[in-house]
């Protein structure tokens, strides 16, 4: 969030001719909470974290911050409904921001306009109808392992599997026409770039939600079995365009960067312990303790989406004001001692914990089964068909972006053989 306003206020500014470089938009302190030293948040998150579970943020902006890094605070901020706001308009004039860049979609919505919209999605993702892309994930699995084979020298496991395995299937679930898949990849591709600080321009992102808005419109003429054409079909007078387009947004802003960031940092997780090669190549219930693990560990979404205080109120002790805004950091938070010994370690043995990997609370990640899936069939394809894959470079060249909402790696150079 504090990436997006940041960016927002930059791209205005340099619009009317102000030369930015040399200004520090967001204090280094607000930015703390996207900082990690390597798969780990920084050591000061934990620190912060004994001493006070709920902190005093600066935020830019005029913006009065708490940071929430215990598990228990975290859980009873997520869950506090009433209490609580996302809404987009909260963010409607700081830095810039304007009503019309509103996305859309649930990440930004209250109830009930948040309520009609998750009723009308989440039977697309109940596991039977998710059951549907299966044996459609085994193919894409199969035909990155088959590219990825035909490959001279090193390979970039980030472009040739990570990416394009939540790329395609997601383009599945929402029913983009094949002719046009290359094109949707491309341009969520270079979206995303705007999170990892890779130059990527604004225009990537308004390109991008031009081109679904164009898919829905094609969806709307003609509904096909994805989940865009199967909500207009059973929701069609419910819904307009531009919701649809808001939820295509979300389900590519959810299921993709996250889901290609956990398999790439998995992937280099196996790459530095190999004995975990044969955990995963192990049944089931190893290969489940194993990807529960990893999102626990990982929390590729750092921080859930902000909430704005609509009440005074006191938590943990903490006093909070109307119209505060609080973070809640989920990757400090899945570190947290209360959920288990050690576990600022990866166990794959563990048991699975109540982690908070897909957020908590009503703004849960409704994807959260299709990511385990692409997850669960992902790292066993991976494993058994490189057994002797090992990093191309030595571990502390591999390069993981500096300052991200969404963690991960921006190359995972690899030899397969």
């Amino acid at each position: 969030m504090l990436a997006w306003i940041g960016r927002r206020y930059l791209a205005r500014q340099q619009k009317n001719g102000f030369d930015l470089s040399k200004m520090s938009i967001i204090p280094d302190n607000a930015l703390l909470p996207l900082k990690r030293d390597g798969l780990d948040p920084v050591a000061e998150l934990g620190r912060i974290r004994a001493a006070e579970p709920i902190s005093k943020l600066d935020l830019p902006f005029g913006m009065n911050g708490w940071l929430v890094t215990g598990y228990d605070e975290a859980k009873a901020v997520l869950g506090k409904v009433g209490e609580f706001s996302s809404d987009f308009t909260n963010l409607v004039g700081n830095a810039g921001v304007t009503e019309d860049q509103n996305p859309g979609g649930l990440g930004f919505a209250d109830p009930p306009v948040h309520t009609r919209l998750r009723r009308l999605l989440t039977p697309e993702f109940t596991m039977r109808r998710l059951s549907r892309l299966t044996p459609r994930i085994d193919e894409i699995v199969a035909e990155q392992l088959d590219a990825m084979e035909k490959a001279d020298g090193p390979v970039d496991l980030w472009e040739a599997f990570a990416l394009p395995i939540p790329s395609l299937t997601i383009c599945e679930l929402l029913g983009v026409p094949y002719e046009d898949r290359d094109d949707f990849q491309r341009l969520s591709t270079a979206r995303f770039d705007l999170f990892g600080g890779a130059g990527a321009s604004l225009g990537a992102m308004t390109e991008s939600l031009s081109y679904l808005d164009e898919i829905v419109k094609k969806q709307r003429e003609k509904p096909g079995d994805g989940l865009l054409g199967m909500l207009i079909k059973e929701h069609g007078d419910e819904i307009d365009d531009r919701e649809l387009a808001g939820l295509a947004d979300g389900v590519l802003t959810g299921g993709l960067e996250t889901t290609a960031s956990m398999l790439a940092l998995g992937a280099l997780v196996l790459l530095k312990d190999r004995e975990l090669f044969e955990t995963v190549r192990g049944d089931d219930e190893a290969v489940h303790k194993f990807v529960e693990e990893l999102l626990r560990y990982l929390t590729v979404v750092q921080m859930a989406f902000p909430r704005f205080a609509k009440e005074d109120m006191e938590i943990a002790g903490v006093r909070i004001a109307k119209g505060d805004i609080v973070l809640v950091s989920l990757s400090v938070a899945n570190r947290d001692g209360v959920l288990g010994e050690d576990m600022e370690k990866f166990d794959a043995t563990r048991e699975p914990t109540s982690h908070l990997a897909f957020g908590w609370g009503i703004h849960r990640c409704i994807g959260a089964e299709l990511a385990r899936m692409e997850l669960r069939t992902a790292y066993p394809a991976l494993i058994r068909r490189f057994p002797e894959m090992r990093l191309a470079v030595e571990p502390e060249e591999v390069g993981f972006r500096k300052v991200s909402i969404v963690y991960g790696v921006d190359a995972l150079p690899v030899l397969l053989d």
